[in-house]
């Protein structure tokens, strides 16, 4: 029986309905809106939903099974959060240590201040060093160069996130570029967790993707998860598919979508890459939910993991970019973290307590220690959140948990 950390009890819901999910997802299939998509639920610690639909591979005819490998983008995230907080528990750092006396590559930084009438960039100094906290809850400052700003421009032609280099070159790089704000002051996704990433080869002493072998996919028996596919894996990896306005899906050619895992990259990223299956993120997912531990392998303490599922979001920060299209969230530690029910229909269906993050390609996970619900769920198509498939499921999962539904 899985133990609920955290206030609640572990008494969990109302047993999922698997028609009402199953419908859900089908309908998708169906509708031609998806090509696959495929969900995993555990409820009080069992198997409660395993449900599958459509082709990982249409051009291949290839079915969407259980042991179909995607690429989960995003949800690379909270494993490096995980990573990150047992160095945390070992004593290695604080939250709220400044990030240079770990990594002095960051003792310079400079604020993006705007430009002078001669169109020359200004910089003023930080009014506080950025810390660790920063990093984990994307405060810091660091700006991913995705628009055609001073700022973004002076990120791409520095290109710190090149795939040829390594965690340290990124830091150096980015060490060097102006953050786009003062720290704290806002929430703006960006290469935080990359330097989460090269604070644990630093603190460990570790190559990033050695240490998560080691220290979580061994201990998890997560043997399905890793950065570089393997001959034998390419087989079993879905397609991606590019999702247009007039809602056809385009295969996105092989040597683009697997460009960066079908190599081994010097760059071993904290922010997005690893590939995965329903089973394997569904271990660490029920890690999390039975407060760090799972089948005897602890990974961190209940503590530890109640501390990443809180909010740390400061309350003069108002500007927090897309995150409001979450729901009523706040963040934690690599998580999104509800804070409120959802507000109105519009609005997916999620209970107070739960934390949650999903990837580019429309994966999705969360774990809900109120009602004992852990979920994965699965597809391959972008642009992110053009099908209404997070709501559909969530909506499908919580039909009998009154209080997670919209009123």
């Amino acid at each position: 029986m899985a133990v609920a950390f955290g206030s609640y009890p572990a008494v969990g819901a109302a047993p999922v309905d698997k028609a009402k999910i199953d419908a859900a997802l089908r309908g998708f299939i169906e509708s031609r809106a998806l090509v696959g998509v495929s969900a995993l639920i555990y409820q009080n610690g069992h198997e409660t939903y395993f449900g599958a639909f459509g082709q990982a591979d249409r051009e291949a005819g290839k079915p969407m099974t259980r042991d179909t490998r995607v690429q989960i983008y995003s949800m690379t995230k909270p494993i490096v959060g995980v990573a990150l907080m047992s160095l945390y528990e070992a004593g290695k750092f604080q939250l709220d240590d400044p990030l240079a006396k770990y990594a002095p590559e960051f003792a310079n930084l400079r604020i993006y201040a705007g430009m002078d009438p001669h169109g020359e960039v200004v910089y003023a100094p930080p009014l506080r060093p950025v810390t660790i906290r920063d990093l984990t809850r994307h405060t810091a400052g660091f700006y991913a160069g995705t628009d055609h700003t001073p700022v973004g421009e002076i990120y791409r032609a520095a290109d710190p996130s090149n795939k040829n280099n390594t965690l340290a070159a990124e830091a150096k790089v980015l060490g060097s570029l102006p953050l786009l704000f003062q720290p704290g002051t806002r929430w703006l996704y960006g290469p935080s967790v990359d330097v989460q990433a090269f604070l644990v080869e630093r603190l460990s002493g570790m190559s990033f993707d050695k240490y998560l072998e080691q220290k979580i996919f061994k201990p998890l028996g997560m043997k399905d998860t890793r950065y570089v596919l393997r001959t034998q894996d390419r087989a079993r990896i879905a397609a991606l598919y590019d999702r247009h306005e007039d809602g056809s899906l385009s295969r996105v050619p092989d040597e683009t979508a697997l460009e960066f895992n079908g190599r081994d990259w010097p760059m071993k990223p904290g922010s997005y890459g690893l590939v995965s299956t329903l089973d394997d993120y569904m271990r660490f997912a029920r890690m999390l939910q039975n407060g760090g531990e799972l089948d005897g392998a602890r990974i961190l303490k209940p503590e530890t993991v109640r501390l990443m599922a809180t909010d740390a979001m400061p309350a003069e920060v108002t500007d927090t970019s897309w995150l409001p299209t979450k729901g009523q969230v706040g963040f934690g530690i690599d998580f999104a973290v509800r804070i409120r029910p959802p507000a109105n229909a519009q609005e997916a269906s999620g209970a107070v307590g739960e934390f949650f993050w999903d990837g580019a390609a429309d994966t999705l996970f969360w774990v809900d220690p109120k009602n004992n619900i852990t979920a994965v769920l699965f597809t391959q198509y972008r642009p992110f959140g053009t099908v209404p498939l997070h709501k559909a499921f969530r909506d499908a999962v919580y039909s009998g948990v009154p209080e997670a539904l919209a009123r």
